[in-house]
């Protein structure tokens, strides 16, 4: 948990720091927690005491591990009222005058950012702004954070007046009269789009739509506190809830056995308000992405809409994400092998060749939402040449002599039924649902991911989109450990050129990297898009297939990855 990471610069060993007793034991609170059912009010108590106790130690005013403190304090404030469906909203301002009282972290830009992010959930908009503008008047750092977030805050703010203004001009007001770019996550286009498609969605298979609100006897608020082992009935279903496998703004997705059974494990999104988006971009997959194809994507059994919840059920793949396999080598210090980054860079380029040739765009392409497929199950393994080592983790003997250089160039036999397997469709956009070379406007807000046009507040089309540049920020991870920064240089023809500001290391293969971020970053709209891409993929695939070598250590490096990526 964050709340234990040392993040003061004195050199005070832990017998001369008082608070680091508690935050063991609030980061052993937070375990049980988690693990179990109980807990919860000795937190609470817990965290209410630390606070009591060292809010006026002027050692820890300047300390960030006390400053995560007090936000657990106000998150646990606001999990007891959703648990209890309070109708009352707890006095969160209070919390935040006493710590400003106390000048906990007046330096920081994380206080007056989620003091601000609170005073907007309540709607008080200008509340909201004084305080982003009041912590880059005190120059609080990171300072380019702070007003990156106050920029963001603005875009929202403009998109309900701009919704609003919309709303007030009637039904009259659509896509095709609108001659302006589009935002296609506006929430009022988004809106507007289900409405008119109800009754096509209405009738794809898994579709279950209700207009009450979710009466199950577990209430699904319960799980953002504790979930391990609780059983929700959804759809005639019991689904026995086994862990957290990602978390966003408006949604949780949790691990779940269907009837307690644990050979059938599914994904279960909830989220409110309940949004059918996902499913639509879900089946509109189904239609158009080739079945050689169409494990690369992601698969939703079925949509369950209650007037205040919607709960996807989505395959489960257990092997982890690309972020995983990208921190496993920041962990222990390396960098990913560069012939595994190939390999992953194909993968992509292969994805966004199928997704951007069937009229989708992703939306949200970042390596969480990247999942690691393999070929077969560990029992499969096992069965022909593997054994167990321990636990969960697997080891070679010959199985993975399958994995041909002629079946690696086709993407044929096992090289197809493992790779990447992009999930969250909830920022997808069907690009046949748009009139024809359609520029969008509209912020994709996910910090590192927004593209050059973003960034610069210009419109942006599908080829130049936060897809191609959300891979070549992933690629950059996977090579330097870090996001990807870029400068902006004039070129030979009068105009500009977007790189990367890393260098490369004189021993990778510098030109096809080079090659990669120079088209990617700067796509000219008219260009063959699918062409391009497909390019792009077969100059590392010739690489690798140029002699045995990189096939071999490239199997070798994906046996050590499945290894070390225990499964969850």
């Amino acid at each position: 948990m964050a709340v234990i990471s040392r993040d003061r610069t004195d050199k005070d060993s832990p017998v001369h720091d008082p608070l680091l007793p508690w935050l063991r034991s609030i980061k052993k609170s937070l375990d049980a927690l988690n693990s179990s059912d109980h807990g919860g009010t000795d937190l609470d108590e817990l965290i209410s005491n630390c606070i009591r106790t060292f809010k006026t130690d002027g050692r820890y005013r300047n300390d960030v591990r006390f400053l995560k403190i007090w936000f657990l304090h106000v998150m646990s404030l606001w999990s007891f009222v959703v648990v209890f469906q309070m109708d009352a909203s707890p006095d969160f301002e209070s919390v935040f005058r006493e710590m400003e009282q106390n000048q906990m972290c007046v330096n920081n830009s994380m206080l007056y950012e989620s003091y601000a992010l609170f005073l907007e959930a309540k709607g008080k908009l200008t509340d909201a702004l004084v305080v982003y503008q009041l912590g880059i008047s005190r120059n609080a750092e990171p300072l380019e954070r702070l007003k990156k977030a106050k920029a963001l805050f603005c875009d929202r703010m403009s998109e309900i007046v701009n919704a609003c203004s919309l709303e007030k001009k009637g039904d009259t007001d659509s896509i095709e009269n609108d001659k302006s770019c589009i935002n296609p996550w506006s929430i009022l286009i988004v809106k507007d789009l289900l409405r008119k498609m109800h009754s096509e969605i209405s009738k794809y298979d898994g579709y279950h739509s209700s207009t009450k609100a979710y009466s199950g006897k577990v209430a699904l608020s319960s799980l953002q506190k504790s979930a391990r082992n609780k059983v929700v009935e959804i759809g005639g279903k019991k689904y026995q809830i086994k862990g957290c496998a990602g978390q966003g703004g408006f949604a949780q997705v949790f691990k779940a056995y269907v009837n307690s059974n644990p050979d059938d494990v599914v994904a279960l999104k909830i989220q409110k308000p309940a949004f059918p988006w996902e499913f639509y971009i879900y089946r509109q997959l189904d239609k158009r992405i080739p079945d050689k194809e169409r494990s690369s994507f992601g698969c939703a059994h079925r949509v369950h809409l209650y007037s205040d919840y919607s709960i996807l059920v989505c395959d489960y793949l257990s092997h982890g994400t690309l972020q995983d396999a990208i921190n496993s080598s920041v962990v222990i210090g390396e960098f990913m092998e560069e012939v595994l980054c190939m390999y992953y860079t194909i993968e992509m380029l292969y994805m966004l060749e199928t997704l951007h040739s069937a009229g989708m765009v992703h939306g949200d392409f970042k390596p969480d939402n990247l999942l690691i497929r393999y070929p077969r199950s560990s029992l499969d393994l096992v069965k022909k040449g593997w054994f167990v080592l321990s636990g969960n983790w697997l080891f070679e003997v010959h199985i993975w002599d399958d994995l041909t250089e002629d079946g690696f160039r086709d993407r044929t036999g096992p090289w197809l039924d493992q790779g990447l397997c992009l999930v969250d469709w909830g920022r997808g956009i069907d690009l046949s649902l748009f009139p024809d070379k359609t520029e969008f406007k509209g912020d994709c807000r996910t910090s590192g991911f927004r593209c050059v046009e973003m960034q610069e507040n210009k419109p942006w089309t599908f080829q130049a989109s936060v897809d191609t540049y959300g891979l070549c920020v992933i690629v950059h991870m996977m090579l330097h450990n870090s996001y990807m920064e870029i400068d902006k240089k004039s070129s030979s023809d009068g105009g500009y050129l977007y790189l990367p500001k890393s260098s490369f290391k004189r021993y990778w293969q510098v030109d096809l990297w080079k090659n990669l971020f120079t088209k990617l970053l700067n796509v000219n709209p008219s260009e063959n898009h699918k062409e391009l891409l497909k390019n792009l993929r077969e100059s590392f695939q010739d690489y690798i297939c140029s002699n045995p070598s990189p096939i071999k250590k490239l199997k070798q490096l994906l046996v050590k990855q499945r290894t070390s990526l225990c499964s969850a």
